[in-house]
């Protein structure tokens, strides 16, 4: 079965809500944000469409700070090398199951670096 590319805001808000799904059941990173964020999806949910909007289409309306935000986290529960990179993997393994493209290609590769500079900024620095 052909999958298709992420073509629009309704995409992303599929990706974002299957990604968090998965997150927030899993076992390296759910406590995070159910424990120690103590996330209200109510409101991130429709940040995390947002930011991805900009991200893959330079479109949206982004508000935040996400290496505050990171650093914040960081300083309640000590984030590592292993958080970041299993958070990619998820968001990738998210990405591939439901789609397949240019922009997929793009927003993993996005991810990838945003992942790695998060990781280096709120651990390193």
């Amino acid at each position: 079965m052909t999958k298709n590319d992420i073509l629009n805001s309704n995409d992303i808000k599929i990706l974002v809500d299957r990604f968090y799904e998965k997150v927030q059941k899993d076992t390296t990173l759910g406590y995070l944000f159910n424990n120690v964020a103590q996330t209200n999806w109510q409101v991130h949910l429709p940040k995390m469409y947002a930011f991805w909007e900009v991200i893959l289409f330079g479109t949206g309306s982004f508000k935040g700070n996400p290496m505050m935000v990171h650093k914040e986290l960081h300083n309640k529960s000590p984030l590592t090398e292993k958080h970041f990179n299993h958070w990619f993997a998820i968001f990738s393994e998210t990405v591939d199951e439901l789609f397949e493209g240019e922009n997929a290609e793009n927003i993993k590769y996005s991810a990838s670096n945003i992942a790695s500079n998060l990781m280096y900024k709120v651990i390193h620095t």
